[in-house]
C-alpha cells in the first residue's frame, strides 16, 4: 500500500498583507535606492505567492494613452512587485528587521512571532 502524502506548507509565506516590512536588498544605488525603506504589504502575488507589492516603494511611471473624454492621457505612478526574499518583517520597537517563525503554545495553538535579538525569547505577534 502506498502512503498518502500530505500537502506541505513549505511554499506558504510567513509574511501577510498589512505587515510592516523593510526592504533589505534591491533598487538602483543612484537612481532609485529602496534598500532600507519601510512600508506595508499591499498584496502577495505570483503563481508561487513569492512576490509582494509594498505601499509607496518600487515605483515606476506608466505613460497612459488617452482612451476617451473621461480618461485623459498622463503619467501614472504605480508600485511594482518585488521578490519576497528582498523584504523582512520590521519591528518598530526594535527599529530593525527580524526573521519570523512559528511556535506552538501550551494549548497546541500555532502562533506567529520572532525571537528577540537581546533576550532570545520568543515574542508573539498574533493573539
Amino acid at each position: 500500500m502506498a502512503k498518502k502524502i500530505e500537502k506541505c506548507d513549505a511554499n506558504k509565506p510567513i509574511l501577510r498583507r498589512g505587515d510592516l516590512v523593510m526592504v533589505i536588498s534591491g533598487g538602483h544605488k543612484v537612481k532609485r535606492p529602496i534598500k532600507g525603506q519601510t512600508g506595508k504589504i499591499r498584496a502577495i502575488t505570483g503563481d508561487l505567492r513569492d512576490r509582494v507589492i509594498v505601499e509607496g516603494l518600487n515605483l515606476f511611471v506608466k505613460h497612459q494613452k488617452a482612451t476617451g473624454p473621461d480618461k485623459p492621457a498622463g503619467k501614472i505612478q504605480k508600485e511594482k512587485s518585488m521578490h519576497i526574499s528582498n523584504v523582512m518583517y520590521y519591528v518598530e520597537t526594535l527599529k530593525r528587521p527580524v526573521r519570523l517563525s512559528y511556535s506552538k503554545l501550551a494549548d497546541g495553538k500555532k502562533v506567529r512571532g520572532y525571537k528577540d535579538p537581546k533576550s532570545k525569547k520568543f515574542v508573539q505577534l498574533d493573539s
